[in-house]
């Protein structure tokens, strides 16, 4: 019989039941909210603009949005650099962002079942922060959120809450229609007081890993990177419309053609194709690096090409310019930020065709992973692209 866990807190009564961590969700009952809070208000309110000392982070993944989480952490260092930053963070995002400086960072294994629980329960168990930015909607990190002992709790706004994000929260960012994703998060440091409009990344990448890439990508030729796959399938194009733009690139813009990406049977699979559709010559480093070589990998890169994915929003943070492929999402939101003049974005098109409603009418941050959406996009439109970076570096 699987078991049953009720958990209570000040707000709700949670019942969840399964194995493992991952439960399944039975019941939310809402109590009735706290006197003072009915009086004041006090849960709605924005905090106070009042110094943090002890400042926690919690935001487990993905790597994208883990990426966003750099410009805030940049802001508060530049504003209050006294504040002590402690970041709750997933196994792999940890490895991705570990040359942050003064930072702390509390890892937190995603697939460690409760043991990565009791782990994270026995490193908070006598801290206490002044304040907690809940940056992650997902009922894992909701629950999490409930070990972390603050007086302000800041979360997302209703209309970019999921999974009763709010019932974890005391305090929200505002809410801005058609924000982008970074803008989103650079709401956090602006609830609490801190002016900032330009975000700021500065990821440090390791000497080691620049000097692996100098000894696998040779030679002063412009480097063109594919990184060819998101972790969602349908927001993927086609091999061989990837092998046609590279071939492109190599013949017309005189350009080196790497092949980038993780591990995993797809990706190998994915730049196996390309490279067999491919008239000319890559070097194909798919499931051939660490998370740190990937880094440099993209900062040595001139442009890089890529879906909805990590790497797009890496490479834009390191200041390599991303020609983004959007038609299953919507670069408005989640597109490569630095980058959103090269996207080629079709998303208004797919919402009209698979959604019979114009894109403004969607749910902000709506997905369209449909088979077929992402062959709106067009190898000569990519092309394009390509030429009005080239035009645009010279």
């Amino acid at each position: 019989m699987p078991n049953v866990i009720s958990i209570i807190y000040n707000e709700a009564v949670i019942l969840f039941v399964g194995e493992g961590f991952h439960r399944r969700l039975l019941c939310f009952c809402t109590a009735v909210r706290s006197i003072e809070a009915v009086l004041t208000g006090a849960e709605n309110l924005m905090p106070v603009h009042r110094k943090i000392k002890r400042l926690c982070i919690l935001r487990l993944s993905a790597l994208g949005d883990a990426t966003h989480v750099v410009p805030v952490i940049r802001a508060i260092q530049d504003h209050s650099p006294e504040t002590k930053i402690t970041w709750i963070i997933g196994k792999l995002e940890h490895k991705l962002l570990s040359g942050l400086k003064n930072v702390e960072f509390i890892e937190f294994d995603k697939h460690g079942g409760w043991s990565s629980v009791k782990l994270l329960r026995e490193a908070l168990r006598d801290r206490r922060f002044d304040a907690l930015f809940h940056m992650q909607v997902a009922a894992r990190a909701n629950l999490l959120s409930r070990m972390i002992r603050a007086p302000i709790r800041l979360g997302w706004d209703r209309a970019r809450s999921r999974d009763f994000h709010h019932h974890f929260t005391r305090q929200h960012v505002a809410e801005v229609p058609f924000q982008h994703q970074v803008q989103g998060f650079l709401e956090f440091p602006r609830a609490v007081g801190i002016d900032v409009e330009t975000p700021r990344w500065d990821l440090p990448v390791s000497d080691q890993a620049h000097s692996w890439v100098g000894s696998k990508i040779p030679g002063e030729e412009p480097v063109m990177l594919i990184s060819p796959c998101s972790s969602h399938e349908m927001r993927n194009w086609r091999s061989e419309y990837y092998a046609k733009v590279a071939d492109y690139a190599i013949c017309e813009l005189g350009m080196q053609v790497v092949l980038s990406g993780g591990p995993s049977e797809l990706e190998k699979r994915v730049a196996e194709e390309i490279e067999a559709a491919m008239k000319n010559g890559c070097i194909n480093l798919v499931g051939k690096d660490t998370l740190e070589q990937s880094k440099a990998m993209l900062k040595r890169a001139d442009l890089v090409i890529s879906p909805d994915s990590g790497p797009a929003h890496i490479a834009s943070a390191l200041g390599t310019p991303v020609i983004g492929l959007y038609a299953a999402t919507w670069s408005k939101r989640s597109g490569p930020y630095n980058s959103l003049y090269l996207c080629v974005d079709r998303f208004r098109e797919a919402a009209r065709q698979y959604r019979k409603s114009e894109a403004e009418e969607l749910r902000w941050g709506t997905r369209i992973e449909e088979p077929g959406v992402m062959d709106l996009i067009q190898p000569d439109d990519v092309i394009r692209q390509m030429l009005t970076w080239k035009e645009l570096r010279t």
